[in-house]
């Protein structure tokens, strides 16, 4: 995978791929997250990318990314609840 968003390849942790199998989350659904979601950034670093997918009942879907080199997905979420 690779994001356009941020120019880098991008890289699943064992626990995010892990996580995308038990909650049903595609690659195609996840890269669509990073690339056009909307982001909150913990420092310059460490981020959540989250979106609404219409097409699932369980939104939002969230993914928690390190940029690094590389785009390093540490896990992702569903049903995500965004915090003010």
């Amino acid at each position: 995978m690779f994001s356009t968003r941020f120019n880098r390849p991008v890289i699943l942790t064992r626990h995010a791929s892990l996580r995308m199998e038990e909650r049903q989350i595609s690659e195609s659904e996840l890269l669509l997250v990073i690339d056009t979601g909307e982001t909150r950034f913990k420092d310059d670093t460490h981020l959540w990318a989250f979106k609404h997918l219409a097409e699932r009942a369980d939104n939002l879907i969230c993914a928690v990314l390190v940029l690094e080199t590389a785009v390093i997905v540490k896990t992702v979420m569903h049903e995500f609840t965004l915090e003010v």
